[in-house]
């Protein structure tokens, strides 16, 4: 079984990636770490962990632990799992893995230089769904594709939360607006070419709460816009000559919709469904990472797949500052 160990009792490790390594069938939680003991053993108690750590440091340094997952704040991240890697530990780290591409390059070098395992938690690239979405656009089940089309948008004004205090990395393209760019290039294989976008702030915050993007790539162009101050939706379709595929719970699977794929004809007077019930998109991910870790020969999202996500992401920024098209 694969020992992890967690760094930080942040909300997405609480109710989403810690339940799912204690589900999974090749790992058990083995530790919890905080900067406050007290809650660390808390937390380790709530899932049955044996360990519980005061500092991050202490945890890193004990051997009853095989990797740990990251989801201390973004600005955090690269500092951390540098430290795991050089600790010899292996690395899930909660996405956004870094504030710019430039951050990551030494992450692939600790990783290098220490033979570990290191992954951005991009749970989706992990989801059947979207792995079937990949498979219809690569077989012409809508012809040659054209247009694709998503949002991810919420509503949250909390001035303590850290998606709104941009010294720790928040702001809607960090957050969620990762997620359109990342799935469009996982079922295309492709990279954007350039982008353009309209980015909106916080007056208070400073934070980017609207963004407004349009990017080319070869042959086709993703348009998507993501808020941190609107109501909640999510959505994704990719549109092509004979047909379109639209993507239901494209990225929460189950908390907005249930994970449901339509392929619609070019007349749009036949439909095809496909449902994924049941599937846990994050306790595949740890599972999978465990395999990765273990030296099986599996697919994980991989630092340079994180490079090339994290130029796209910095171009929009780029865009929004300039008002013209930028070079990904």
């Amino acid at each position: 079984m694969f020992r992890w160990g967690v760094l930080s009792t942040a909300k997405i490790g609480r109710e989403q990636v810690i339940p799912a390594i204690c589900d999974a069938e090749n790992g058990v939680l083995t530790a919890i770490a905080s900067r406050d003991e007290g809650r660390a053993r808390a937390l380790a108690d709530r899932f049955g962990a044996p360990h519980a750590f005061g500092s991050y440091e202490a945890l890193l340094s004990s051997d009853t632990v095989d990797g740990v997952y990251i989801p201390v704040p973004t600005a955090q991240h690269i500092e951390w799992a540098v430290k795991a890697a050089e600790a010899g530990k292996h690395v899930l780290v909660e996405k956004p893995i870094a504030l710019n591409a430039a951050e990551i390059e030494p992450l692939i070098a600790a990783r290098d230089r220490a033979g570990v395992v290191i992954s951005e938690a991009f749970m989706v690239t992990y989801h059947p769904q979207w792995m079937k979405v990949r498979d219809l656009i690569a077989d012409g089940a809508i012809g040659r594709l054209r247009q694709v089309q998503g949002a991810f948008t919420y509503f949250n004004t909390d001035p303590t939360n850290t998606r709104n205090i941009p010294e720790l990395g928040g702001g809607g393209l960090p957050d969620i607006g990762v997620y359109p760019t990342v799935t469009t290039r996982f079922v295309t294989g492709k990279e954007p070419v350039s982008v353009s976008a309209t980015v909106e702030r916080d007056p208070t915050f400073g934070t980017d709460i609207y963004s407004d993007v349009r990017a080319k790539f070869d042959g086709f162009e993703l348009a998507f816009y993501c808020s941190t101050q609107m109501a909640l939706r999510q959505m994704m379709v990719f549109h092509g000559e004979k047909g379109l595929i639209e993507v239901d719970g494209p990225f929460n699977a189950g908390d907005y919709e249930h994970a449901r794929i339509t392929l619609h004809n070019a007349g749009h007077n036949h439909a095809e469904v496909f449902r994924f019930p049941g599937v846990r998109q994050y306790k595949l991910q740890v599972e999978t990472f465990a395999r990765k870790a273990r030296g099986e020969d599996v697919a994980i999202f991989e630092l340079e797949n994180s490079v090339a996500n994290q130029k796209f992401i910095d171009a929009v920024f780029r865009a929004g500052e300039s008002g013209n098209w930028e070079t990904v």
